[in-house]
């Protein structure tokens, strides 16, 4: 079953979900004041992820409760190497000031010496970034501006079956085309929005303390249309619906569950398969580096391998049109949270 969201608010007013599904447009509003549950369980985010098939940037902002994050990380997708930095703050519990909608609202969060900002403009989105001591010194920074047509989205909403107040609310945009430069020490990226896309990760709930999920996405071009995937399962009580879609050309095309088949050993060591439920996708992920990383600070633990690489294989849109795809650059991940 796939039920489809209807407009409205997104909790009642115990704090419980009116409507889990999905949607292809924000329709459910988030309020924080209607959340009735411990700050300590309260996780927002908003997550970029840039890329071109030589190189990935990744931004994060996130305030989950006890502890927020700013993170910044570069993918060199020719060498095969990750680098991660960030900087903590302890204890926000909302103090961030996320915005309660994907479509609304600005971030600029500073942090020791990192400094990130997302504004949102009438069809675009710029992201601004400094990290003078990333990599050693080497230095990290730049601005990024992601144009946003009139898409469809993946917006889905989660609970968790044995936490009545707890939920997760989501939504991915995906093949934002990008342009800028970004400053990496004495070198300079250009991102050219004929081949460089982005997808954006905003994710608003109330999390359970120990859990996993699997995340795979994926902006680019076929035969000269964009063209992109998200997929993903792992957590909650998905029987309303997946978060599985593809994305042609800027609409969506919904699918059925998704089973994940990976390698044995070391994620990055052996090709990673995916098949639909409704034959709708068959993909082959072949990988090229992990960026792994593990942050252990007692009470909060996280243990995140995002390998990137190339995807290949069939996908069937709604109308039965099937696109065979090759090479086309992304990203799968599993993360494991203890928050």
């Amino acid at each position: 079953m796939q039920h489809r969201m209807q407009p409205g608010p997104l909790l009642d007013s115990t704090g419980r979900l009116i409507d889990p599904g999905y949607s292809t447009a924000e329709v459910r509003q988030y309020d924080r004041a209607m959340i009735r549950a411990s700050g300590w369980r309260i996780k927002e985010w908003d997550y970029y992820c840039i890329q071109t098939d030589a190189h990935a940037l990744a931004l994060t902002v996130a305030d989950n409760g006890y502890l927020g994050f700013l993170g910044l990380s570069w993918i060199d997708l020719e060498q095969g190497t990750a680098i991660n930095h960030g900087a903590v703050r302890p204890f926000p519990f909302g103090r961030m000031r996320l915005p309660a909608s994907a479509d609304s609202g600005s971030i600029d969060q500073r942090q020791g010496e990192v400094r990130i900002a997302f504004e949102q403009r009438p069809g675009e989105r710029r992201l601004t970034f400094s990290a003078p001591g990333f990599d050693r010194g080497r230095g990290l920074s730049g601005e990024v501006v992601l144009r946003q047509p009139d898409d469809d989205r993946m917006v889905i909403a989660t609970p968790f079956p044995d936490a009545p107040r707890a939920f997760y609310y989501n939504q991915k945009l995906n093949c934002l085309p990008a342009a800028g430069t970004v400053t990496l020490g004495d070198q300079q990226i250009v991102f050219d929005p004929a081949s460089a896309f982005a997808v954006l990760d905003w994710g608003r709930g109330v999390w359970t303390y120990d859990n996993t999920w699997f995340w795979a996405s994926a902006s680019g071009l076929h035969q000269g249309r964009r063209f992109g995937f998200n997929i993903g399962c792992g957590f909650g009580d998905t029987s309303a619906a997946s978060e599985n879609m593809l994305f042609v050309d800027g609409r969506a095309h919904k699918l059925d569950q998704v089973t994940w088949h990976l390698p044995e050993g070391p994620l990055d060591a052996a090709p990673w398969h995916f098949t639909s439920s409704d034959r709708r996708l068959v993909m082959r992920f072949d990988p090229i580096v992990d960026r792994h990383d593990t942050v252990d600070l007692g009470l909060f633990r996280t243990s995140q391998h995002q390998v990137f690489g190339h995807f290949s294989g069939k996908a069937t849109c709604d109308d039965g049109t099937v696109l065979e795809f090759a090479g086309l650059t992304g990203f799968a991940e599993r993360v494991h949270n203890r928050w």
